[in-house]
């Protein structure tokens, strides 16, 4: 779903070929100013330092309506980098909506989505999946985004009562998709696909999972289980949205953080004790980690009277904390 937090890009074309891009976002490597030369043969940017410079080379890289011009830009976010919160995929599609204004493409919103997942592929070293980049071309206010990434349809779900809020709290537990733990889960799950027999996991059922279980690492089955099970969870899940169930939804937000934590094993002790936390006020439907994990994190549907005191009860003095609560309407 759509968050009211924004990363904004604002510059000008150049009559050359130069290029430079300057970040005002925090906690952004340094340096904050990059200068480049777009190569007139067309041939990609090689990534390196600064990190962030590296999402900026991988949209023009995969820009759909090359050849990108000279241009001077500034970059200003209030999405938390490390949070979990889609802070890459927001850079990348502000960048690309950028580059439209400069040289427009033909406006297409999935290729577009679907560039900046490459641009994050071949620049900052992740093997992302597409949700974050759909959400951020794709979302809309007041509603939840279903996404199936087998033919790339997106399905807005309305979430829109005004008696329910969102509350994201950040554990401030930085985390770094780039390094070995994230992609090593996805190799998991393309072994686990392969030993199936399947073009991904989105095809297999539980029982062909227990039928291989012999061809099978615990590790991996267990990787294998958590995907297979959580896309059930979020066709459930949407379906629960439509019908007003929120202690339904709820109980699959819990299902769901349970089997990240035990089974896929990307949570870590902070995000579970504000898990834990939440679920322990009155008027809280559901809570779980989101983002790739690590760290980052948690959101958690709730009444909107119990606001104040659910924010009260999980500032204890073993974290600090921030949050945003969103209302729906």
């Amino acid at each position: 779903m759509a968050l009211p937090l924004v990363t904004v890009v604002v510059g000008s074309q150049t009559s050359g070929r130069d290029v430079t891009v300057v970040t005002a976002t925090e906690d952004a490597d340094e340096p904050y100013r990059v200068d480049f030369s777009l190569p007139a043969d067309g041939s990609p940017l090689a990534p390196g330092l600064p990190r962030w410079a590296n999402y900026v080379k991988g949209v023009i890289g995969h820009y759909r309506a090359p050849p990108v011009p000279g241009f001077r830009a500034v970059i200003a976010s209030s999405v938390p980098l490390g949070g979990g919160l889609s802070s890459s995929a927001s850079l990348e599609v502000a960048f690309y909506t950028f580059l439209q204004q400069l040289k427009p493409d033909d406006g297409d919103k999935v290729s577009k989505a679907v560039a900046c997942q490459q641009a994050e592929h071949t620049h900052a070293g992740v093997p992302c999946g597409i949700m974050d980049q759909f959400v951020s071309v794709l979302g809309r206010e007041g509603h939840a985004l279903l996404i199936d990434c087998r033919s790339l349809e997106a399905t807005p779900v309305p979430l829109a009562d005004p008696g329910l809020l969102i509350l994201i709290t950040n554990s401030n537990v930085k985390h770094s998709l780039s390094g070995s733990e994230y992609p090593m889960r996805r190799r998991r799950c393309e072994e686990a696909a392969s030993i199936l027999e399947k073009n991904s996991l989105r095809e297999a059922t539980m029982k062909d999972l227990e039928e291989a279980s012999g061809r099978l690492d615990e590790v991996t089955f267990r990787r294998a289980r958590h995907v297979i099970e959580e896309i059930q969870r979020t066709v459930q899940a949407a379906e629960a949205l439509r019908r007003g169930a929120y202690k339904e939804f709820g109980k699959l937000m819990v299902e769901s953080h349970n089997s990240l934590r035990d089974l896929y094993e990307v949570s870590c002790r902070e995000l579970d004790e504000l898990v834990s936390a939440a679920l322990e006020v009155e008027g809280v439907y559901g809570s779980r980690m989101t983002g790739g994990g690590f760290g980052g994190c948690t959101v958690t549907l709730l009444q909107a009277s119990a606001i104040d005191r659910t924010i009260l009860h999980i500032q204890v003095p073993a974290h600090t904390t921030s949050h945003c609560a969103l209302k729906r309407s």
